[in-house]
This record gives C-alpha cells, sequence and structure tokens, in this order.
C-alpha cells in the first residue's frame, strides 16, 4: 500500500473514530492501540460485538468491501463496513441477517 493511502486511511479512521466519539462511544484505530495493523483485524474497535471495516473512498466497491469485513470478523462480530465518500454522511452496510439480528434485540428491549 502506497505512503498516501495509508495517509488517506489514518485520516478516514481518526474522522469516524471523532465521529463516533459525537455519539457518545469510545472508539481508537487498531493501529493505534495495538502498534501494528494485522491481517484480520479491525480498523477500528470499541463497538463489542461489530467488527468496523473503514473505507472513506470516492469510488466503493461495497461488495468487495463486505466480503473483506466477513472474512475478517471471525464468528463473534457482525461484519460491517462504515464508509463515506466526499460531501456525503457517513453510511453503515452490513448483511440483512445481521440487521435483523440487532433490529430483533432492538424491538425486545422496548
Amino acid at each position: 500500500m502506497a505512503i498516501n493511502s495509508k495517509q488517506k486511511g489514518k485520516k478516514g479512521e481518526l474522522e469516524l473514530v471523532h465521529k463516533l466519539k459525537e455519539y457518545g462511544f469510545e472508539t481508537r484505530r487498531s493501529v493505534q492501540y495495538n502498534g501494528k495493523t494485522t491481517e484480520g483485524q479491525a480498523d477500528l474497535m470499541g463497538l463489542d460485538g461489530i467488527h468496523i471495516e473503514c473505507k472513506r473512498v470516492e469510488k466503493l466497491n461495497i461488495y468487495d468491501a463486505i466480503d473483506q469485513a466477513k472474512r475478517d470478523s471471525g464468528t463473534n462480530d457482525f461484519p460491517t463496513v462504515f464508509h463515506r465518500k466526499n460531501h456525503c454522511e457517513w453510511l453503515v452496510t452490513m448483511s440483512l441477517d445481521n440487521w435483523i439480528d440487532i433490529y430483533r434485540e432492538w424491538a425486545n428491549g422496548k
């Protein structure tokens, strides 16, 4: 990965960390926490049960991104892709099955 790509990735991850902090969630970059990048590691840590892949790009193949999240998430975490492009809001993509699980849990708690 080119240094420019690494810098852009870091910038996007930090932006998302700050956005999640606005909602009251304490997250951090995995690289910041572990000091190095390892294969299969989420981009951000701190949301229990959620594997976060952060994509801050203009053009995104969402299916490739969600496949990466699924490969890397293991069996206990919901694979998610948090993504946005310039001048747009952050979006979260996950499988319908995982969304249904989360929605049911929320609905049962009402």
